[in-house]
Order: C-alpha cells, then structure tokens, then sequence
C-alpha cells in the first residue's frame, strides 16, 4: 500500500453530524484535529434553534461550521434569509453546503440548489465558500444528464460569484465508479476540491439501509469488495479497504487534484475519529 498517498487522502478529513449529535460531538471533540470541517445536516425532524445550536458548537469547539441549507425544505426566501443571518450571528456562515434536499415537491422558491446559489442571497450574509453535492453512482431520482448539467451549472454560478466551491459526494461502497466519476468531473474543466464521502464505521444492517435509501450499489460483489460480507449482517464495517484502495488509485495520477475524504458518522463521531486517528497512525 502506497501510505504516503493514504495520508494525503485522510488527513483533513471532514465529518457530517445532525443537530441532535452536539453531545457526541463533545465527546468526541479531543479526538478530532482542530479546524475539522464539520458539516451540519438540516434536516425535516429538526428545527432553526437545534441547526444553529449545533453549527455554534461546531465553532466553540475548535472546528469550521458547514451548516447544510436544503434548498426544498425553505418555505420562503424570508427562512432562507433568517437562517443565513442567525448562522452569521454565531460565527458560522462563512462555509455552507447547498442542497436540493429530499421533499418531492418545493416548498417554497428554491426548486434545487443552483436556484439557490443564483439568489445572490448567499454572499449578503458573509458566506466564502459552498459546497455542492457529487453523485458518483447516480441519484435513484434524478437522470444523469441532469445532474452532470447542474454541477456545471452549479460550479460556473459560483465561480461568477467568486465563491470558493468544494463537491461533496454521496457516500460509496466502490471505488470504481468513484474513480469514473473524478475523472469525468476533471474532464469537464471542474477543478474544485473533491470530497469523496464514504461511511465510517457503522453497523453492517445500518450501512445497507442507507445505501438502499440512497441509490448506491449494495450487492454481494461490491460490499465485498468494501469489506464485508451480506451474510453476515449483525458485525460492523469500517472504510479501511475503501479508503487503501481509493488513495493507491489516486497515487498513479496527479491529474485527479485535490480529492479528500468526507465521512458520513451516522452519529458514530467518536467511532469515526478514532478511526481516522488510528488509521494515520498505522501508515506512520
């Protein structure tokens, strides 16, 4: 295994935690480097005061805010507005991840994320930098062609708007698609920093689950070759494999630039942490 480009891959990892995960955060916060991206999901269950509570607690720990805004979930650009302020207030607004989110109809202005980077709205309340969602194995319900036409069109707004862009991708189980879809992203003149996410480590029955929810391969062949087996779904997994895997690939072409990780905790941010701690320490 080529360590030092599982190092390069690792280190600077990012985490995603939900509102509800500020204790967990805490406890795991002596485990996570300082200035950590930590993203902050916004979810149907949870409210303004719990998403900004949680993205002020990402800040006053030591580590840089990226609260998520899902773009279908916004009533109007007045709640769009109130939370860009709020997030402002407490020192968490400089880093954002825009999203189309998950309802089937709008409800409110903002259809899906481009329409809401084209608002202009973003900038008013001190945020630098976006980042933009990457779906390496495709998304159940939306076509290809579509999502390729967004990230561009996504990517060229912000780049008009000089905000700094980073693609955050759905989380995946195979490193080959991953390693198409960099390529195809680099070849269409995208050049912004590519986070690849992957899970840390979870419960087998878990992992799956989501995978299901999300569209990404999950039979027998590709799990394997994750690292764990279908039949055998009471143990747990880690991305050990994946991420060896992923970073000898990236090591034999420079032309791929800059791509990390971003793991998705499913509220494991101690696990996860641990995890990557330990995992640096083995390539030392």
């Amino acid at each position: 295994m080529n360590k030092a480009a599982a190092v390069e891959l690792v280190e600077g990892f990012s985490l995603e935690m939900t509102g509800k995960d500020v204790p967990g955060l805490r406890e795991a916060a002596p485990v996570i480097p300082q200035g950590t991206k930590v993203n902050v999901t916004f979810l149907g269950n949870e409210d303004l005061e719990m998403r900004v509570a949680a993205a002020q607690a990402v800040r006053e720990l030591g580590f840089v805010p990226v609260p998520h805004i899902s773009a279908r979930r916004l009533a109007s650009q007045d709640q769009l507005e109130e939370f860009l302020g709020r997030l402002q207030q407490v020192g968490a607004s400089t880093h954002v991840f825009a999203v189309g989110g998950d309802p089937a109809e709008p409800e409110g202005p903002y259809p899906d994320a481009l329409t809401l980077i084209q608002s202009g709205l973003l900038q008013k309340y001190g945020v630098a930098e976006v980042s933009i969602a990457g779906y390496p194995e495709g998304h159940p319900d939306i076509a290809a062609d579509v999502l390729w036409r967004h990230l561009d069109e996504k990517a060229l707004a912000l780049a008009q708007q000089g905000l700094g862009t980073t693609i955050l991708t759905q989380f995946a189980f195979d490193t080959d698609p991953v390693m198409t879809w960099i390529d195809q992203v680099r070849a269409r003149g995208i050049d912004a920093p590519i986070r690849i996410g992957t899970p840390g480590p979870a419960g087998i029955k878990r992992l799956i689950g989501f995978a299901r929810r999300f569209g990404v391969g999950a039979n027998a062949m590709i799990v394997k070759k994750y690292g764990f087996s279908l039949t055998n779904l009471m143990g747990t997994a880690g991305p050990d494999r994946f991420v060896s895997d992923l970073s000898e690939l990236l090591a034999r072409d420079p032309a791929h630039g800059p791509v990390g990780l971003h793991f998705y905790t499913f509220g494991g941010l101690l696990a996860t942490s641990e995890w990557a701690r330990d995992y640096l320490a083995a390539q030392a």
